[in-house]
C-alpha cells in the first residue's frame, strides 16, 4: 500500500527490507505481491491479520467535514479499489478488477499455511495479542509474531500491547522471536517491554513526526532519542548489555 515500490526502497536503503503485505480479496493479486518482494531480496513477509474486521475511524470522520479540500487531492472518486489504487507502484501490472478490499473474509490458519507454502520468505504474523494465538502461530510454522493492535484503530478494548506482551512471550517461551508495536514514545518504554520478553520493538508514528517535520535528518533524530533515553535507562537500572533486561526490573502494580 506505500507510495514507493520495495524496489526503490531496497535501493535507497542499500540493503533488504522486511515487507508488510495487506492481502487482497484476490489470491493472485496477493501471490503477485508476495512473489515480487521476494524476487527483490526481502527475507520477511508481516502478514498483517489485525484488520480483519476493518475499522471505525471516529476521528477521521468527524474532521472530515472540516476539511475542504477536494478528495481528489490523494484519492479517485468512484471505481472501488482499482481506480483509488491503482497508482500505488507495487499494483503496477497486476489486474485489481476482481479486488474488493484487504481484509479477505477466507484468511483461517489454511489461508496463512498456504501463504507460507508460496515462498521461501519467513513469514511473521502482525497483530498477534492473545496466548492462543501465539500458540497457534507456533504449531502452524509461522517464523514470528508481532504483537500489534493496529495502532489501536480497529478493535479498541483498551488493552495496549505492552499488556498483552507477556502473555505471548509465555506461551511462545522462545520457540520464535516476539516484536512488539503500538505507543512507544521513550526508551523507558523500550526498555520496559525487553523486560518484559521482547525480542525487538517496531515504532511507526515517531519516525513519521521526524520525517513530516525535517526529513530524513528528522528521522534519524528520533531514533538518536530513543536510543539515548534507553541507554540512560539501562545506565540507572545496572544493566550494561540488552541481554541483561530481565523481568526481574519491572515491578507489577496490580498485585
Amino acid at each position: 500500500m506505500a507510495t514507493a515500490s520495495v524496489e526503490d526502497v531496497t535501493a535507497a536503503r542499500g540493503g533488504p527490507v522486511w515487507f508488510q503485505l495487506y492481502p487482497t480479496t484476490d489470491w493472485d493479486v496477493t501471490t503477485a505481491l508476495v512473489k515480487r518482494a521476494e524476487a527483490a531480496g526481502c527475507p520477511v513477509l508481516v502478514l498483517t491479520v489485525d484488520m480483519q474486521g476493518g475499522s471505525n475511524r471516529e476521528t477521521i470522520k468527524r474532521f472530515t467535514k472540516k476539511d475542504d479540500r477536494t478528495c481528489s487531492v490523494c484519492h479517485e472518486a468512484g471505481g472501488g479499489f482499482a481506480r483509488s489504487n491503482r497508482h500505488r507502484p507495487m499494483f503496477d501490472g497486476l489486474d485489481l478488477s476482481r479486488v474488493k478490499g484487504t481484509t479477505p473474509l477466507d484468511m483461517t490458519w489454511d489461508y496463512v499455511r498456504r501463504l507460507k507454502d508460496t515462498t521461501k520468505m519467513k513469514v511473521f504474523l502482525k497483530g498477534i495479542v492473545t496466548r492462543e494465538d501465539a500458540e497457534l502461530s507456533v504449531k502452524n510454522g509461522i517464523d514470528g509474531v508481532i504483537v500489534s493492535n493496529h495502532g489501536g484503530r480497529a478493535e479498541e478494548s483498551l488493552r495496549s500491547t505492552i499488556e498483552s506482551l507477556p502473555e505471548v512471550v509465555e506461551v511462545i517461551s522462545g520457540r520464535i522471536p516476539v516484536l512488539i508495536d503500538g505507543g512507544f514514545r521513550r526508551g523507558t518504554d523500550i526498555f520496559k517491554a525487553l523486560a518484559l520478553g521482547a525480542n525487538a520493538i517496531c515504532i511507526g508514528r515517531p519516525y513519521l513526526w521526524g520525517l513530516a517535520a525535517f526529513g530524513q535528518p528528522g528521522v534519524e533524530a528520533v531514533v538518536e532519542i530513543l536510543r539515548q533515553e534507553l541507554q540512560l535507562v539501562m545506565r540507572q537500572a545496572g544493566t550494561t548489555s540488552i541481554g541483561m533486561i530481565t523481568r526481574a526490573y519491572v515491578v507489577d502494580r496490580s498485585r
